[in-house]
Parts: structure tokens; C-alpha cells; sequence
């Protein structure tokens, strides 16, 4: 088979590989208000949802390495698949008990399958055709990551948080045995969706193990990789902005909801806002796809869109929290187009969506390039990068619900924006210590 023959193959069976993913990593942003809800947490409780998601990166992507090196890729991803289903159907015995840590338990198994499938797919992708354009092949990816992203949390609110308006308020009037009932039926609304996730996760992990999707080595770079992976300054400072860069993403679509909330939205309008980041996401990635490279590296994407970054992230933490703008939106749940007021601070945490898009492509291929036989470890450390997406949405929380408060909370971010800033100008050209 040829190389573009592989490339092709790759491309559509990752596509919808990546599809997949996102529908089942942008749930958390339904999960959040729901399970606060469900569970009766604070803000600071419901934060332990994506960190336990996110958190098992950590402890498996140096692993994944180990496990994919013995059983290959395309098992590897069944395999991970397979976990993943794993985590889903916990979520049936969790809605019974009603139990945040059991349901915590399911989305640190779902995290451990992604940890494995990322490991394998993301150098996949990156290998599979020429370096320059790895971005480009990484953005169609994240496409179709991201459109799932979109739909995920349309669908699923659709079904779980329906009612959300009545809902809290019935809450608020019902006496504690009542109120016990009614928290026990919402809890269950969860295990029909997560049945069939579990369903179709083992399904698709018979699909690739059975696909024509060829095995690929990971071919060693022109460059000659010496020492240990410490030795390459580019990898070890992408590794940290990966970190701060997932951290920013999953605050810009976990948290949007929250935020909203905290200025007065109702959870029938805050329900959608994490769709609303990831609109903006697939825009990004759709320009993306379109300029890198033919018309932008990918270090310059890297330095433009960080910038954008941190321009959205202080007009959002000083814009007056009054300033409220409708946007009209495609209710999927109800087939009907229904108009949101939203607060215009929270239209441009949103927006991060946007700047955000493209620096995971952009990072990725520059950290991982001269690596040579180190590639599959280095690229195992960039995963485990993404713990970033447990740490800070759960530093977010404490600072909200400080003096500090959700709308100022996000001053955090900025730094974060400029050291990737700084990685696309400076780092990733720093070939030695």
C-alpha cells in the first residue's frame, strides 16, 4: 500500500475516531451544572469533574507508551476503546446510588482509554505525512473533534437538563423527602446515554481492530536524536505550554457555563455556552486548516493566536458584566432556533474557542520534531500534558469562590497565554540548553 494510500486511510478512519473523542470529552460541560444539581455540590465540587477526567493522563500516558510498544497501534486503540466503554457503564450503577465519587470513578476509566488512544493516534497523525503539513492533518482532526464538541453538550443537556429551569426551582420549594425523589429521578436521566456511549465505544474498538488501517513505526526524524529526552529544550518547554495551553481550553469550556450562571443566566441559557466555545473552536480550526502552511507557519499561528488570546481574555475581565448582547442558536434537542441573552464577558471567553483552536497543532509538531527514536515517548510526555485540564479549572474554582470572584478568576489565564506566546516566538527554536 502506498504512503498516500496509508495517509488517506488514516485520515478518515482518525476522523471519526476524533469525532468520538470529542463527543465524549466535551460531555463534561453538561456534566458539571448537571451533577452540581444531582449531587448537590458547590462550584468548587463540581470542578472535581474535569479534573478526575483530565488527571488520569498523568498516570497513564507514560504507561500507554509501554502498552502500545507491546501491543501495537491499532490494538492499542481498540484496547482504549474498550476502557473507555468501561467507564460509561459505570455511570448506570452511579445514577442508582447517586454517588459523585462513582461517577467521578467512570470519567477517570473514560480519561485512562483517551490517555491510551491519544498516545497512539496523535504521533499517528503527525507521522503519517509530511512534518510541514502535520499541522494542517491535526486540524482536520480537530474538526472533527470539535463538532462533536458541539453537539455533545446540545444533545445530551437535551435529555438530562430539559427542564432545567423548573427544575431548580421545584428543587428550591420541595421538602427534603421529595426533594430526594425528584434528585434520584434527575440522577437517572444519565443512564440511557451513557449505555449506548458504552455501546457504540466497543463497537468502534471491533471496527479499527478489524479495519484495513495499516501498523505505522514511528520513522526517526533527519535530525539524529541523542541523550535523553531532557536534552531537547523544545520538547520540555512544549510539554509546559501544552500543560498551561489544555488548562485554558478546558477552563474556556468548562467554566463558561458556571460563569454564566454566577451573573444571573438561567441554567436554560447557561446550558449551551460550552457549545458556544467550541463553535468558535471549529471555526478556528477550519481557518487553520485552510492557512497552515500555505500561508502561515506553524510557529506564526502559534504567536497569533495566543496573542488573540490574551486580548479576548482582558476584554472579558473588564467588560461590565451588565452588557448583555442575543445571539440566536440551533436548539438540536428541539429542532428550533431559540434566541440567548448573553453577557458580552461571557461572549469573549467563548471567543477563547477561537484562539485556542490552533495551538495544539501548532505545539505538537514543533516539540516532537528531531526527536528520532524518542518520538513515541516525547510524544507520551505531551499527553501527559494535559493533567493541565485537572489542575487549573480546579485553580479557577478557588479563586472564584474567593473575593476574588468568577469574572476576575480569569487573570489566570493570561500568563498562561503569554508563556505559549513566548514558546512559538523563542522556545521552540531553542535546540540546546
Amino acid at each position: 500500500m502506498s504512503r498516500s494510500t496509508h495517509t488517506t486511510a488514516a485520515v478518515v478512519v482518525l476522523g471519526a475516531l476524533f469525532f468520538l473523542f470529542g463527543f465524549v470529552t466535551w460531555l463534561n460541560g453538561t456534566l458539571i451544572p448537571y451533577l452540581k444539581i444531582a449531587c448537590e455540590l458547590t462550584t468548587s465540587q463540581a470542578l472535581w469533574i474535569p479534573f478526575a477526567f483530565y488527571i488520569s493522563y498523568f498516570f497513564l500516558s507514560l504507561p500507554s507508551a509501554y502498552i502500545l510498544e507491546r501491543t501495537g497501534l491499532k490494538k492499542g486503540m481498540m484496547l482504549g476503546l474498550f476502557v473507555m466503554a468501561v467507564g460509561a457503564i459505570l455511570f448506570v450503577p452511579a445514577a442508582g446510588v447517586r454517588s459523585f465519587p462513582m461517577f467521578l470513578t467512570g470519567l477517570f476509566i473514560i480519561g485512562t482509554g483517551l490517555a491510551l488512544l491519544q498516545t497512539a493516534i496523535n504521533p499517528y497523525v503527525t507521522v503519517v505525512g509530511p512534518i510541514e503539513s502535520a499541522a494542517a492533518r491535526i486540524s482536520i482532526m480537530g474538526i472533527c473533534n470539535k463538532i462533536a464538541g458541539v453537539l455533545a453538550p446540545i444533545i445530551l443537556s437535551s435529555v438530562i437538563l430539559a427542564d432545567a429551569d423548573q427544575l431548580t426551582s421545584d428543587l428550591a420549594s420541595l421538602d427534603a423527602a421529595a426533594r430526594m425523589v425528584r434528585l434520584d429521578e434527575l440522577a437517572g436521566r444519565v443512564v440511557v446515554p451513557y449505555t449506548l456511549m458504552a455501546g457504540v465505544l466497543v463497537g468502534l474498538g471491533l471496527l479499527v481492530r478489524f479495519s484495513p488501517l495499516p501498523e505505522l513505526e514511528v520513522e526517526k526524524d533527519a535530525e539524529q536524536a541523542e541523550g535523553s529526552l531532557l536534552a531537547y529544550p523544545r520538547l520540555v518547554w512544549g510539554v509546559l505550554a501544552l500543560f498551561l495551553y489544555v488548562g485554558v481550553e478546558v477552563m474556556a469550556g468548562d467554566t463558561i457555563g458556571l460563569y454564566g450562571e454566577s451573573l444571573g443566566v438561567p441554567l436554560s441559557n447557561a446550558k449551551y455556552f460550552t457549545a458556544l466555545t467550541l463553535i468558535a473552536m471549529v471555526v478556528g480550526y477550519v481557518i487553520g486548516n485552510l492557512t497552515i502552511p500555505r500561508f502561515i507557519s506553524q510557529s506564526q499561528a502559534l504567536v497569533v493566536t495566543t496573542a488573540v488570546g490574551v486580548v479576548f481574555t482582558v476584554i472579558a475581565i473588564l467588560v461590565p458584566a451588565t452588557l448583555l448582547v442575543r445571539i440566536p442558536f440551533v436548539d438540536l434537542g428541539n429542532f428550533s432556533i431559540i434566541e440567548l441573552t448573553v453577557p458580552l464577558t461571557v461572549v469573549f471567553i467563548a471567543l477563547l474557542g477561537l484562539a485556542n483552536a490552533l495551538v495544539w497543532p501548532a505545539i505538537w509538531p514543533l516539540a516532537i520534531h528531531g526527536l528520532g527514536k524518542h518520538t513515541r515517548t516525547g510524544s507520551a510526555l505531551l499527553v501527559m500534558a494535559i493533567v493541565g485540564g485537572a489542575i487549573l479549572p480546579k485553580v479557577y474554582g478557588a479563586l472564584a469562590e474567593s473575593s476574588v470572584g468568577y469574572q476576575h478568576a480569569y487573570w489566570m489565564m493570561v500568563p498562561c497565554y503569554l508563556f505559549m506566546l513566548w514558546y512559538g516566538l523563542k522556545g521552540s527554536r531553542i535546540l540546546r540548553w
